[in-house]
């Protein structure tokens, strides 16, 4: 089973929907997740937010923050993530910003990519990534990476979720 497959499964076991902000990846997560049968019953939709302005003007991105730290932050991320939560009215919100190449981006050089996730209660984790390789395999190392982020973030609430109903066993 894909990761993917695995996501969109505790999605649906947890009755919670997901919506993607995507840069670098440029609709690959997106295209991703809705290569699974059923997608659709958790799968809220995606935007794909290249160009900087729109980060700002459609998730909401603090412009300042582009202004500073350019587009390629782990900040920027974040937001993106909340945003296209709110955006899409979705229980969880993935982004993904980072260089692909093959130029470096913000200062930033090739492989820097950021990848978060935006929970229902509040839980909010970004992870910072360091990729090795041609613009094609970081862009699919950064969409394993964000799916496997909620998939380790869904695990865990999952855990805390069964403790607290066993009464703290």
């Amino acid at each position: 089973m894909s990761e993917a497959a695995r996501l969109l499964r505790l999605l649906t076991e947890r009755d919670e929907t997901l919506a993607v902000a995507e840069s670098l990846t440029g609709g690959l997560v997106a295209a991703e997740l809705t290569s699974v049968p059923g997608a659709s019953h958790v799968f809220r939709g995606s935007v794909t937010a290249y160009a900087t302005a729109l980060k700002r003007a459609v998730l909401g991105v603090d412009q300042t923050l582009l202004e500073e730290h350019g587009a390629v932050d782990p900040d920027v991320a974040l937001q993106m993530a909340a945003g296209v939560r709110e955006v899409l009215g979705a229980s969880w919100g993935i982004a993904t910003t980072g260089v692909a190449g093959p130029e470096p981006q913000d200062g930033k050089p090739v492989g820097t990519v950021y990848v978060s996730a935006v929970g229902p209660a509040g839980e909010k984790k970004t992870v910072a990534l360091r990729l090795n390789g041609t613009r094609a395999e970081i862009r699919r190392e950064s969409v394993r990476s964000v799916l496997e982020l909620l998939s380790s973030e869904l695990r865990k609430d999952g855990r805390a979720q069964d403790t607290e109903q066993n009464g703290g066993i």
